[in-house]
């Protein structure tokens, strides 16, 4: 990225401050047997799974080997 315009995207993302109340949650989806769903539908117990997942790495993968 250039130097000017790296600048100018530091200055504009500087600039700007929301409250909490204007804020958007971001709604997380997740692939789960061959459809997707939002995470914020599971019960309690596909909810602990999900945040226990580990993922994979291909990078990491070929180091270990």
């Amino acid at each position: 990225m250039s130097t000017a315009l790296n600048q100018s995207v530091q200055a504009n993302t500087a600039s700007i401050t929301l409250s909490d109340a204007e804020r958007q949650p971001c709604e997380i989806w997740t692939r789960v047997m061959g459809y997707h769903r939002p995470v914020s539908s599971f019960n309690t117990g596909k909810k602990g799974e999900f945040h226990e997942r580990k993922y994979f790495s291909e990078r990491e993968a070929s180091l270990a080997s």
